[in-house]
């Protein structure tokens, strides 16, 4: 399976973790703040990094609630991929919410 899919502008969205059918995949060529993509369904967040919040798009409540507590729990590991693909570096893969 391929670990990357392809943004509406046509360029790679590597996959930084999957859990309870939640995607949550990062940009290669994204513009601050720093943030990642969660997507459930045929819904779709933006949620920042640093301050963890939503900053556009909406997903079920109970989704949005588990994405916030995973992004809580690896908000370090996170800010270190942002910095990566900045780096045009490869990302590394964050343990799922369990």
């Amino acid at each position: 399976m391929d670990p990357y899919g392809t943004s509406p502008r046509g360029g790679k969205m590597p996959e930084v973790s999957r859990f309870f059918g939640i995607v949550i995949r990062m940009y290669f060529d994204e513009h601050s703040p720093p943030h990642f993509h969660a997507i459930y369904g045929g819904n779709e967040a933006q949620v920042g990094i640093d301050p963890i919040i939503v900053l556009e798009g909406q997903l079920p409540r109970r989704a949005i609630s588990m994405v916030i507590e995973w992004a809580a729990l690896h908000q370090r590991e996170l800010m270190n991929n942002w910095e990566r693909l900045r780096n045009d570096q490869p990302i590394l893969k964050i343990e799922p919410l369990e």
